[in-house]
């Protein structure tokens, strides 16, 4: 099962995580896209090739891993969960889910609050098609099952 892993990439410490993650989850045999791995080969970079490229990831993808950590969800990763979110609701049997990971201490408090502290429009968007793990046991275990199924 091919996997788009979406998060924040800006900080070394982001990209670091998502790295370890992406070796997590190819160690479960997923293959994973993770958008700053794909772009070694681009010199320039511009709206429309980040668009282009990150948006054939996401099409790409039978399940989209959204990393949601912080105060709020980083704003390409919101994007991302929302184009997946829509083609899923349009080929529910293609796209698999959505399975987003929230381990910030800041959110977990909030965990009876419904959408979880989230913006409610991209927690919507993230149950719409799929659901919100609070470890990233819980979202293997899932991923998992959505292989599986």
């Amino acid at each position: 099962m091919r996997l788009y892993l979406a998060g924040p990439l800006f900080s070394e410490a982001e990209r670091a995580w998502l790295d370890t993650l992406a070796a997590r989850l190819r160690a479960e045999g997923f293959g994973v896209f993770v958008p700053h791995e794909e772009f070694a080969d681009v010199e320039v970079f511009t709206p429309r090739v980040v668009f282009e490229r990150d948006a054939a990831g996401v099409r790409g993808a039978d399940a989209l891993v959204a990393w949601i950590d912080g105060p709020v969800v980083d704003d390409g990763t919101a994007c991302e969960i929302g184009l997946f979110a829509e083609l899923a609701a349009s080929d529910p049997g293609r796209y698999r889910g959505i399975v987003a990971i929230l381990t910030d201490l800041r959110l977990q408090r909030t965990r009876e609050v419904p959408g979880h502290g989230l913006n409610l429009f991209v927690a919507g968007a993230i149950e719409s098609a799929g659901t919100i793990c609070w470890s990233v046991e819980a979202a293997i275990e899932r991923l998992r099952e959505l292989r599986d199924r």
